[in-house]
């Protein structure tokens, strides 16, 4: 095409302006070509055919799948209460400290974080969260955090950087289920490793260890243990890291529950381990109560360099896919992890232990975090099929609903939590065990006239 000027008549808002002469090869751009044959007519589709990813037909959300295919029919008689959500917030009788909802109308009151932030966090606030959670024995700086949209990403993150399709990770059963559902929608496998419940849900190492391969990419450790609120010991996490270095695995470390515990200390992997690289994932969400402003992280905990500069960089472009923490929170971190009061954090502890005192006086076995794994003797309840035809039951008759453990791989049991408001906690106890009494019958029975 020669160089020849053209009129192009531009328009704007119904007002003509002047005509102006653009060059052919101002039109055409750097790079694109035009051709004074006749052009060949692209191929194109027949008929619409437009289908689902695969990794959108790989997510499954278990929970999801199996509450959303419940009959949840609530006893109109009785009020409906739910001890299924893992939200402290729910009933608000758990609020934040006034200085964490300060720290948020501070950063919005000084208008410095309306607008993008770098990809992995404000470099202040980093900072923050590394000063922080550093000890001496897995010491932290601004480069050993990513900050994260909820500590949800932060675990879809590690995953990610740690995993090709093809690979597998070794995860808890029961487990939270959203590892699963990360894993397998990106091709990667789950190989489950048992918790034992008559060792308070402690790892089975052997197991654990007879699972792994050479394609063997990332072992998660969650502690304290969702959904059975177990709390692992030092010794206990020491014989897990053994593990892990002698097959040369490195862990991702969920403890978003870390510093929800009552009577007894929680450490973390990091601080117990010498040469296991670990990526611990956590938030604001359970400690300072405030799960929805999605503000979670990742501790990069590498003292021998195992990950080199590769992990690090990898974590830093997946990231970039996304901008995902809010501005707004990571403006108020500094303050709300420096200046939210020691009684606050007492406060809920405290809290968390006269719970676990009702919940041992009314019908359950003694708890350390805010959620507890509840056991089914079905054997004893033969007019059920397993443990959702049990909660759904439940639901049903006494509008009690707890979440049943299928939905993390451990079937006959269920999950609930103990944030519950004391009224709504003693009431709920109370319809369980009545519920209980009623269909409850010894192994010789053969389970005939239950309703008598």
């Amino acid at each position: 095409m020669d160089n020849k000027a053209y009129l192009v008549q531009m328009k704007s808002s119904g007002v003509q302006g002047p005509a102006r002469s653009v060059s052919a090869k101002a039109l055409l751009g750097n790079g694109v070509h035009g051709s004074r044959g006749p052009t060949k007519t692209k191929s194109r589709r027949q008929r619409w055919e437009v289908k689902a990813s695969a990794m959108a037909e790989n997510t499954l959300n278990p929970i999801r799948a199996i509450v959303d295919g419940m009959k949840l029919t609530p006893n109109p008689e009785k009020p409906m209460i739910s001890l299924s959500i893992g939200d402290p917030t729910v009933f608000g009788n758990l609020p934040t400290d006034g200085s964490v909802l300060q720290a948020m109308k501070d950063a919005i009151d000084c208008q410095q974080y309306n607008g993008y932030a770098p990809s992995v966090g404000y470099l202040k606030s980093r900072q923050a969260v590394a000063n922080f959670y550093s000890r001496p024995e897995a010491p932290l700086q601004a480069e050993d955090v990513i900050l994260t949209s909820g500590c949800s990403q932060a675990i879809e993150l590690a995953i990610s950087v740690l995993c090709n399709p093809g690979d597998n990770i070794l995860v808890p059963r029961p487990g939270f289920s959203l590892y699963k559902t990360l894993a397998v929608s990106m091709g990667i496998e789950v190989k489950l490793y048992n918790l034992l419940p008559e060792k308070s849900w402690e790892m089975d190492l052997q197991h654990m260890e007879s699972l792994i391969d050479e394609r063997t990419s990332c072992l998660i450790v969650t502690n304290p243990s969702n959904p059975c609120g177990s709390v692992f010991s030092k010794d206990h996490l020491q014989k897990v890291l053994r593990v892990a270095s002698k097959h040369c695995v490195p862990i991702l470390a969920d403890e978003i529950y870390s510093d929800m515990v009552s009577g007894s200390h929680c450490p973390s992997l990091a601080s117990l381990s010498s040469d296991v690289p670990v990526l611990s994932c956590g938030g604001l969400a359970k400690r300072w109560l405030v799960p929805g402003w999605r503000m979670g992280w990742i501790l990069i905990h590498d003292r021998n360099d195992i990950f080199g500069p590769e992990i690090r960089q990898g974590l830093v472009k997946l990231s970039q896919r996304i901008l995902g923490a809010c501005t707004i929170v990571q403006g108020a971190l500094e303050s709300i992890l420096n200046d939210t009061p020691q009684s606050f954090y007492s406060n809920t502890i405290s809290f968390l232990k006269v719970k676990h005192r009702q919940r041992t006086h009314l019908c359950f076995p003694a708890c350390l975090c805010a959620v507890l794994q509840v056991g089914i003797e079905m054997d004893h309840f033969p007019g059920f099929k397993n443990d959702v035809d049990f909660t759904e039951r439940l639901v049903t008759e006494q509008s009690v609903f707890c979440l049943p453990a299928s939905a993390f791989e451990y079937p006959n049991f269920f999950r609930i939590v103990v944030t519950v408001p004391e009224e709504l906690m003693v009431e709920a106890c109370s319809r369980i065990r009545g519920f209980c009494q009623r269909y409850y019958r010894p192994p010789s029975c053969d389970g005939n006239d239950l309703d008598q």
